[in-house]
């Protein structure tokens, strides 16, 4: 038994995309299909439906999968207990956090937090669906994400406290045309549509967007669609069309005049900040962590 193989299948359960999961392993396609084959030898059964796609996991698959789950939770945390005693005493705190987040938002704080503490910190980005996952699981102790009024999010708040760190917009921008005025202006013509940058489906700034326009009229052609807010910016920066983008994620780029605004602000939509734990689950370094969120909540 390696612990690789239940790591990659753990993986798997979450994504169920080979592809996507070999992707997150950091190994190739192949290599990936041959370490679940070695678990399901090792199981003694099959764990993945392959009839199906995407792919699913077999009944053998669904009954092993939360043994799988404590097993490497219960793994990598004695793991982590030991390199602790050995660094002298610091375990590693897991936060997760969509990609539009870890860069923007997560890195400046986790630089505030070790400043202040003395704590080690792992992050894993992912889709906010995932990402609650993570947390629900406890798999991370942390969760920083984004919140709108009208878009709920898969995590269940009766079991985790909230705290609202800070609030934004989620902004449409274009490149500039030659005088410096907007390439493309909302809301638009129906006879020549304007060119959208779109998230993918089932992406929650996706939702946010769509709740946004489903309130008001406006002319637009989708002309690509990808999950990551970062891909969106590029595209908008080489002038492919309007994207709604979290205003910090492209604060630089608005004051060097290389985007501007699509429109005014009747456009954006309102973003909050906040981050997610089970508070009574937290070890006392844990409620330390939480403490010092708390405090830049009030401030």
């Amino acid at each position: 038994m390696d612990i690789n193989w239940l790591e990659d299948f753990v993986c798997l359960a979450r994504t169920l995309n080979f592809t996507r999961a070999a992707e997150e392993r950091n190994i190739t396609q192949s290599a990936f299909s041959r370490r679940i084959k070695a678990l399901e030898i090792w199981a003694g059964a099959p764990l993945i439906d392959r009839t199906s796609f995407p792919a699913k996991l077999s009944t053998a698959g669904e009954e092993f999968l939360p043994t799988a789950k404590t097993i490497v939770k219960q793994l990598l945390e004695a793991r982590d207990d030991m390199r602790a005693r050995d660094r002298g005493g610091l375990k590693f705190y897991a936060f997760a956090a969509p990609h539009s987040i870890s860069i923007t938002h997560l890195a400046p704080l986790l630089h505030k937090l070790q400043g202040a503490l003395s704590i080690r910190s792992r992050v894993m980005s992912d889709n906010l669906h995932t990402c609650c996952q993570l947390v629900s699981e406890g798999v991370c102790d942390f969760l920083v994400c984004y919140r709108h009024p009208h878009i709920p999010i898969t995590l269940d708040e009766q079991l985790f406290k909230r705290l609202d760190l800070g609030r934004e917009h989620l902004i449409p921008i274009t490149v500039p045309d030659a005088l410096g005025d907007p390439k493309w202006l909302l809301p638009g013509d129906r006879k020549a549509p304007l060119p959208k940058l779109a998230y993918a489906k089932g992406s929650f700034l996706g939702a946010v967007v769509d709740h946004l326009l489903n309130n008001q009229r406006a002319a637009l052609d989708v002309r690509h669609v990808d999950a990551f807010a970062e891909a969106l910016k590029s595209l908008a920066l080489e002038g492919q069309g309007i994207a709604w983008l979290p205003e910090q994620s492209v604060a630089s780029s608005l004051a060097q005049g290389e985007l501007v605004r699509a429109g005014t602000e009747q456009w954006d939509a309102p973003l909050t900040l906040s981050i997610y734990a089970a508070v009574d689950s937290l070890d006392p370094a844990g409620l330390k962590i939480w403490d010092f969120f708390s405090s830049l909540a009030k401030g």
